[in-house]
């Protein structure tokens, strides 16, 4: 039992020297630089947010597959997105592309609560047994279609979607509060998009372009309202 007790603790503690590696050597040298989300970034266990064949790779520089056709974004642009959202920790945010659940339980870290939705049932309902183990009870998942967003969780200060969209759909927009922000990866499918960083002032909407991306293609259902 001594052997079996030391030997995860050896795996846990070589998880978290990877993790701060990370941070250190593609998060920090790379411009990130808000103390809430590299403590996040740090924290959040990814191994655990992969598959049990993807375990090795958790902690390098690249996305991973997660089922469904679907990705875990890699942490530099995980920390990138969230980063540029500028949170406050009584944000409330909402997310769209629950996926794995990563980017939600790194927004737990910093916020006091997080609204995500996921369209493909089997990684929803995945995502919210995971981080209900792990603990994350800041976090509301719900199964849906984003594109019609929480309505009756609105307004948000932030929001958040991690998957490819070629416009910005306006009813996330209007459950923007006003002076609140949204990053979304936007342009042609099978091309490269760029993140947009959105802010909704009182008499306009600003968008600027911030870096170039790749990310799985916005999907919609037309069976899966935005729910309530």
């Amino acid at each position: 039992m001594a052997c079996i007790v030391f030997m995860i603790g050896f795996g846990q503690k070589d998880y978290t020297t990877k993790r701060e590696h990370m941070v250190k050597t593609q998060l920090k040298v790379r411009g990130i630089k808000d103390a809430a989300t590299l403590m996040a970034m740090q924290t959040v266990p990814r191994h655990l947010f992969v598959p049990e064949s993807m375990k090795p790779y958790a902690y390098k520089d690249r996305p991973l597959p997660i089922g469904d056709g679907q990705t875990i974004s890699q942490p530099y642009i995980v920390a990138f997105m969230t980063e540029a959202l500028q949170l406050k920790k009584t944000d409330k945010v909402l997310e769209i592309g629950t996926g794995s659940g990563y980017q939600a339980a790194i927004l737990a870290k910093i916020i006091d609560s997080v609204y995500t939705i996921e369209i493909v049932k089997n990684l929803a309902f995945k995502a919210k047994d995971r981080l209900q183990e792990l603990g994350y009870t800041n976090v509301n998942v719900k199964w849906g279609d984003g594109y019609h967003g929480w309505p009756a969780k609105a307004p948000f200060d932030a929001i958040i979607v991690t998957a490819g969209a070629d416009s910005i759909p306006q009813p996330l927009i209007d459950q923007l509060k006003i002076g609140g922000r949204m990053i979304i990866p936007v342009g042609p499918h099978n091309y490269v998009s760029h993140l947009v960083l959105v802010t909704k002032k009182k008499n306009k909407i600003t968008k600027k372009k911030l870096i170039p991306v790749r990310f799985v293609p916005f999907t919609r259902d037309k069976e899966l309202g935005g729910g309530k």
